[in-house]
C-alpha cells in the first residue's frame, strides 16, 4: 500500500510540472495544425505572450456566457494596445458544435473586439499540458514576463472582475 501511495505522489508531482500556477511562469506550448492554432490555421506559441500584460481565456464554447460579458468589458476599457492584449483560446473538443461553425462565429466576434486574438485547441491539449479545467471557463492574467498573476476557473463574480482589472492596471 505504501509503494502505491509513493508512486501516485510522484506521478502527481510530475503532472504538476506543467500546471499553471499563480506566481510561476506560464509553461511554453505550441498549438499547431495537429492540435489547434489561430483562425488562419497557423501555429500559435505561448512565447508570444511575453512583453505585454495578457488576459488569457481558455474556454469551453458551451460556457462562453460565463466570460463573454467580461471580454466585452475589457474591450470597452480600451487599454493601451502596446502594453496589453487579450487571448481567447477555445477548447473545440469540449463542445458538440462543429469546429467550422465555431471558427466562423468567433472570427466575426474577433472583428468586434479590439486587441483580442482567438486561438483554437482541437484536442484539449491545454487541459493536459497546463492542467486547466475541462468543460469550463478558465481566466489567467499574465504579467509582461508571462508570469501568472491571477487564475480562476468557472463563472466570474463582480469581485473577480474587480481583481482582474486591478491586476491588469498594476501589472508590470
Amino acid at each position: 500500500m505504501k509503494i502505491e501511495t509513493i508512486i501516485l505522489g510522484l506521478l502527481s508531482s510530475v503532472g504538476m510540472l506543467y500546471a499553471v500556477n499563480v506566481g510561476e511562469l506560464l509553461p511554453n506550448i505550441t498549438l499547431d495544425k495537429v492540435n489547434g492554432g489561430d483562425n488562419a490555421e497557423q501555429a500559435w506559441h505561448s512565447k508570444s505572450l511575453y512583453g505585454k500584460v495578457h488576459v488569457l481565456f481558455y474556454m469551453d464554447p458551451d460556457k462562453r456566457k460565463e466570460v463573454m460579458p467580461f471580454l466585452d468589458t475589457l474591450n470597452q476599457k480600451h487599454f493601451n494596445e502596446k502594453k496589453y492584449s487579450t487571448v481567447a483560446i477555445v477548447n473545440l473538443a469540449a463542445t458538440w458544435m462543429p469546429d467550422a461553425v465555431l471558427e466562423t462565429l468567433l472570427s466575426k466576434k474577433q472583428q468586434e473586439l479590439d486587441n483580442t486574438a482567438f486561438i483554437f485547441d482541437k484536442t484539449k491539449y491545454l487541459v493536459k499540458k497546463w492542467h486547466l479545467k475541462d468543460d469550463a471557463s478558465n481566466v489567467l492574467v499574465l504579467n509582461t514576463q508571462s508570469k501568472v498573476i491571477y487564475r480562476k476557473s468557472g463563472k466570474l463574480s463582480n469581485k473577480d472582475v474587480k481583481e482582474i482589472l486591478n491586476q491588469i492596471e498594476n501589472a508590470k
